[in-house]
């Protein structure tokens, strides 16, 4: 999904860009997966520094909404079924070892259907595979 800008120049595009994707997930009568990098930290727990960034991109109410719509649509945080508190990030920003010191955000989600709930057998964040600025999300589901 789209950033927003720093400056959150952009952040209407981003805004629309969801509304248009849950518009689309209204319509859809099948159980889905939705694998990515949404940019928006949706809880607290889900950036090491949230008082800080409480206005920031990624992080601003508009956009944390947009999550908040999502779930509502009966749409599931698969990584928050086994790890209900873990603060466990999937992106750092590039600068001052910020990942070595775990001060990162979780912008990367599997989201599933509710009636999928119940097939997903693990969820993880693999964080410990490095080389980008993300990391890996991981889930077992049996179909």
């Amino acid at each position: 999904m789209p950033h927003g800008g720093r400056d959150k120049r952009d952040i209407g595009y981003k805004l629309e860009a969801y509304d248009i994707l849950l518009r689309y997930l209204e319509n859809i009568s099948r159980d889905v997966i939705m694998v990515g990098d949404f940019n928006i930290a949706h809880k607290p727990i889900d950036l090491a520094r949230p008082e800080e960034n409480e206005d920031n991109i990624m992080f601003t109410l508009a956009e944390r909404r947009m999550l908040d719509r999502l779930v509502m649509m009966c749409f599931v945080d698969a990584f928050r079924i086994f790890n209900r508190y873990a603060r466990k990030y999937t992106w750092w920003p590039r600068a001052r070892n910020v990942r070595e010191r775990n001060i990162g955000w979780r912008i990367d989600y599997i989201f599933v259907s509710k009636n999928l709930k119940k097939n997903v057998k693990k969820a993880l964040i693999l964080s410990e595979l490095t080389g980008s600025d993300h990391c890996p999300v991981f889930i077992e589901i049996e179909i």
